[in-house]
């Protein structure tokens, strides 16, 4: 850090446009990052010629990385909450924190929609479904601008623009090969919803390239498609070391100057995070000779300055004093949310026997796995737990960050049999005592509210690879329990201690071995097992499946994960969360998305040979919006407002759901649609709302959607970008699933129309009312 600290000095002689606080992640104290941003932005002021402030930014998508800042649960996590209205709070809440300290510009929301659980960031996004993601991302989105503190504002950067996680194999940043409708009407609809609905006003391009041009170099889609097509008016800032990437790996350019110079003329406005290729010789040569046109600096120049005067930064460029912002730190508010969010997030894929809730009076529980002992587990990519371990790593794994070695970096101890480092050391577990010293493990929790129940604890196994040695202590441990708790899966985040994250790609998307092979033999025991999963993507085992009881999908929980799990072992909490995602059987079967078009995959029929693998099934383990919960829900009472509709009206959906069960529980529905016939091969339905529905035991509501044909609009085969709305039937269907439809009815759309992309609606709103 001391020498990011000088890096960051010497290159200030005429001030700075923008700064990195990533450095802020190994600051020990919160007043040390204060002062650092106060001090910093004050001799950028004093050494501009025009005394012009620098924008601070800082990630966003899981909290600050500020001592004392609030850790959210990851992406997917928020993703399986289908909860709009708290990721409203959650954007406005990491904002009001930033924002207190001086960062203007926090790096969230993602919109990626993925599909491919190789990708080691797949956790980071709200699943597959770009409804889904376009209205959970304008949520967060609209907390985040919405927000205020001490008369500044901050800019939401949206990230990664677009298809970041379409990459091919899987494989971070490498070239996305996917048709240019599926693209657009995909991967580009998040960020089509949070520029339109959510005034979003920055964004950043991906990695990856398309149709042999990086994207941060491409002028299509940094200018004809998100200003021209989609209406963004706000900044583009590169992803680290994107543009000097687009040079020295993808070989684009001559020169970093010439690279630079094809990313500013494309679009892009910023450099990010330290001037590799907008500062050459050659670059501004370009201009001083009359090569480049000076207006697109000068273009660039006033987007930036626009950014500052709307934060208020010419009026508050610098941070508040620390007892301030510890103030606002320390609220319950923060607490609050973030149990709340990590409560909604747990999916019990399955529940034989109803062996959860537990029973109270049971004797004794065998818990086993890493995961249960050390809370870190519970923290996933971009928190701050998570970037500050990554310091300590033998080997770093984010892009475009060059990682100074740490004093006292511990021994670089690699799982048997693997590449993944053993992170059981006293270094990296110095993090979470300093970071969050409150923050219970799993098995801390446990005992603390089964103070009847004998808890015992063995590691039985790794985070990855296939060692067995410490088997026989573990199932000894277990052999006279009433239950076995396993904690599953890997670790998540960044850094070679980590089994999926940034850079951290895999072909295997079950269960590390290892694990796989304690269930078969703890099986034999004849007790019930209830595996927790902990991991960015959803658990797929075939022996889990088998063997296990109960399976309950834990993510990446955060600071208040061993209280939410437990909430809901116990039965205090009734689990809520669905899948966001389709859970592939093996990785062989991908992509598989619920949504898949009419001919393909599983919806193939009998149009081609067997209607599935010669080995399996198309049909993935677990489908988008699976989710159990402990009690019962009955759908009844459909009714379609209008049988046939035009183009630009809109209609209403409603219908029951009542809770027949003897408890209380919350009910996420679902309203998709699908075009019955169209003139071009369409998804077999796509999701166009969704809503929480909490009931009391016997409860009732009604709950009314509305919707706009605009959602069925689709791209016409022009090589233009050209919205239509088509004539035909539209089919109605409402479940808890998507392979749990539980009512089914139509409309008619009068006749064709176009529309402007922008000027489509994304989602249906919806409101409930009591029966």
């Amino acid at each position: 850090m001391p020498e990011m600290k000088k890096k960051i000095s010497a290159m200030l002689t005429y001030g700075m446009g923008e700064i990195s606080t990533l450095c802020v992640r190994e600051m020990k104290t919160l007043s040390e990052a204060v002062e650092w941003q106060r001090a910093l932005q004050k001799e950028i002021i004093e050494k501009s010629p025009h005394h012009i402030p620098a924008i601070f930014h800082m990630e966003g998508l899981c909290g600050p990385f500020f001592q004392g800042s609030v850790s959210l649960p990851s992406g997917v996590s928020r993703g399986a909450s289908f909860d709009t209205d708290l990721e409203e709070k959650l954007g406005a809440l990491v904002a009001k924190e930033e924002l207190s300290c001086g960062i203007t510009h926090v790096l969230a929301p993602v919109l990626d929609v993925t599909r491919d659980p190789r990708m080691g960031r797949c956790g980071e996004s709200y699943g597959e479904d770009p409804t889904a993601v376009a209205a959970m991302g304008t949520s967060f989105t609209k907390g985040i601008q919405e927000a205020e503190e001490d008369g500044r504002h901050a800019d939401a950067v949206a990230k990664h623009f677009f298809g970041f996680h379409s990459s091919s194999a899987g494989v971070h940043g490498a070239e996305i090969r996917i048709g240019r409708r599926d693209h657009l009407e995909t991967f580009g609809k998040p960020f089509q919803a949070a520029i339109a609905e959510g005034g979003l006003k920055g964004v950043m391009p991906c990695y990856c390239s398309v149709d042999g041009v990086p994207f941060s170099l491409s002028k299509e889609y940094l200018t004809d498609i998100l200003r021209g097509e989609m209406g963004f008016d706000g900044c583009v800032f590169a992803d680290y070391g994107a543009v000097s990437n687009a040079f020295e790996f993808d070989h684009v350019g001559t020169s970093y100057g010439e690279t630079g110079l094809s990313a500013l003329s494309a679009g892009m406005d910023q450099e990010l995070p330290f001037p590799r290729c907008f500062n050459q010789d050659d670059f501004a040569r370009a201009f001083r000779e009359g090569k480049a046109d000076m207006a697109l600096l000068d273009r660039a120049v006033l987007r930036v300055l626009t950014a500052k005067f709307r934060m208020g930064l010419f009026d508050h460029p610098y941070a508040e004093e620390t007892p301030k912002v510890s103030a606002l730190f320390e609220k319950p508010e923060a607490k609050e949310l973030t149990l709340q969010s990590a409560r909604e997030s747990l999916v019990l894929l399955k529940n034989e026997n109803n062996v959860l809730p537990l029973d109270r009076k049971l004797r004794k529980i065998a818990v086993i796995g890493p995961q249960a002992a050390n809370a870190r587990y519970f923290f996933g990519g971009y928190t701050h737990m998570d970037m500050m371990t990554a310091t300590l790593c033998a080997t770093n794994s984010m892009a475009g960050v060059e990682q100074e070695a740490a004093a006292g970096r511990p021994a670089d101890i690699r799982l048997p049999g693997t590449q993944v480092q053993d992170d059981e050391q006293e270094g990296f577990d110095e993090v979470l005592k300093r970071q969050k010293p409150d923050c219970r493990n799993l098995l801390e929790e446990l005992k603390d509210r089964l103070p009847d129940t004998e808890i015992v604890w063995a590691k039985g196994f790794d985070k990855y690879g296939n060692d067995h040695s410490a088997f026989e202590e573990a199932l000894d441990a277990a052999k006279d329990a009433d239950l076995i708790l396993l904690t599953l899966g890997g670790k998540w985040g960044s850094g070679s201690i980590c089994t999926m994250g940034e850079g951290i790609d895999t072909m295997n998307i079950g269960l590390p071995q290892g694990q796989e092979a304690f269930i078969e033999e703890a099986s034999k025991l004849n007790i019930p097992m209830v595996g927790l999963h902990f991991s960015g993507r959803p658990l797929s085992s075939d022996i889990a499946d088998e063997k296990l009881s109960a399976i309950l999908e834990c993510w990446a929980p955060a600071e208040a994960g061993a209280e939410a799990v437990v909430d809901v072992l116990t039965g205090k909490a009734a689990p809520s969360g669905k899948l966001p995602v389709c859970t592939a059987r093996n990785a062989g079967q991908l992509p598989v998305y619920y949504y898949e078009p009419y001919g393909t995959g599983m919806f193939q029929a009998d149009s081609i040979g067997f209607t599935d693998y010669v080995d399996g099934s198309h049909k993935p383990r677990y489908f988008f919006g699976h989710g159990l919960s402990y009690t019962t829900f009955e759908y009844s009472g459909l009714k379609v407002e209008k049988e046939t509709v035009q183009p630009h009206e809109a209609l209403t959906v409603s219908f029951d759901v009542k809770n027949t069960g003897s408890r209380e529980g919350t009910e996420t529905v679902f309203l998709f649609l699908r075009d019955d016939n169209a003139s071009m091969v369409r998804p077999n339905m796509l999701l166009s709302g969704f809503a929480r529905v909490p009931l009391s035991a016997g409860e009732t509501k009604r709950v009314t959607f509305e919707v706009s044909p605009s959602q069925t609009a689709f791209l016409t085969g022009s090589r233009d970008i050209e919205w239509k709305i088509e004539a035909g039937d539209i089919g109605v269907r409402i479940g808890a699933a998507a392979d749990d439809i539980r009512l089914e009815g139509k409309f008619r759309i009068a006749e064709d129309a176009l529309i402007e992309g922008k000027m489509r609606k994304f989602y249906s709103p919806v409101k409930m009312e009591e029966r």
